[in-house]
């Protein structure tokens, strides 16, 4: 009974927000093209030094001097929560949502552009090691941008309804408002699985992968 209300309610969701979600997939998949093409433009200069550092972090991986899972773990979780915390504020904020569709493009443009370089430099090594290291966390972290992006358009879409409507304005609010506070606690708890697993589980995905190449 209890999965047959979630399904309901994810499908009613979507249904409901349908257009917004499909016009931010199509933003993020244009940023994820847009950023593998840029990989393309990069002199011969510009990327054998981006190859040096990669190269010099893949090396400290191999040797395990990447600093403990607990710090890596805090730093994926706070720069993600203040990600869609931005993209959350920005969308009380009224006339924020072309900023926040502009954060949903440059986050696909640094994964295309990751994944791309990757590809380019190494190959198919690249590939693997991009959907070893990459692909696991983004699982989650993906949705979680696209679900808050879209409540956040949605909200400040609904704000500017009821300032121009202006009936029971404040009475009105109060529900959508506690409602987009909650879609924010939500996502929080998925961040937290998301940067547990880049902290603790890519690392040594990346360090087994590695040691193949060198095997």
């Amino acid at each position: 009974m209890r999965k047959r209300f979630s399904s309901n309610f994810i499908t009613r969701h979507i249904q409901f927000y349908f257009s917004i979600y499909c016009f931010i997939m199509i933003l993020f998949v244009m940023g994820i093209i847009f950023g593998a093409v840029i990989v393309n433009n990069l002199s011969a200069v510009q990327k054998e030094d981006l190859f040096y550092y990669l190269n010099h972090f893949f090396g400290q991986v191999a040797d395990g001097k990447i600093g403990e899972a607990e710090e890596l773990l805090k730093i994926s979780f706070f720069h993600n929560v203040k990600f869609v915390g931005l993209m959350w504020v920005l969308g009380i904020s009224i006339i924020g949502f072309p900023l926040i569709l502009i954060l949903l493009f440059l986050k696909g443009v640094t994964i295309g552009f990751s994944v791309g370089f990757l590809v380019h430099q190494m190959g198919w090594n690249g590939l693997l090691l991009a959907f070893a290291t990459l692909l696991p966390q983004n699982l989650f972290i993906i949705p979680v941008y696209i679900f808050i992006g879209a409540m956040s358009i949605a909200f400040s879409i609904k704000l500017i309804r009821k300032i121009f409507i202006r009936q029971g304005f404040s009475y009105q609010i109060v529900p959508e408002f506690a409602r987009y506070f909650m879609s924010y606690i939500a996502v929080i708890a998925v961040i937290t699985v998301a940067a547990s697993i880049e902290a603790y589980a890519a690392p040594v995905l990346m360090k087994s992968i590695l040691a193949s190449f060198n095997g």
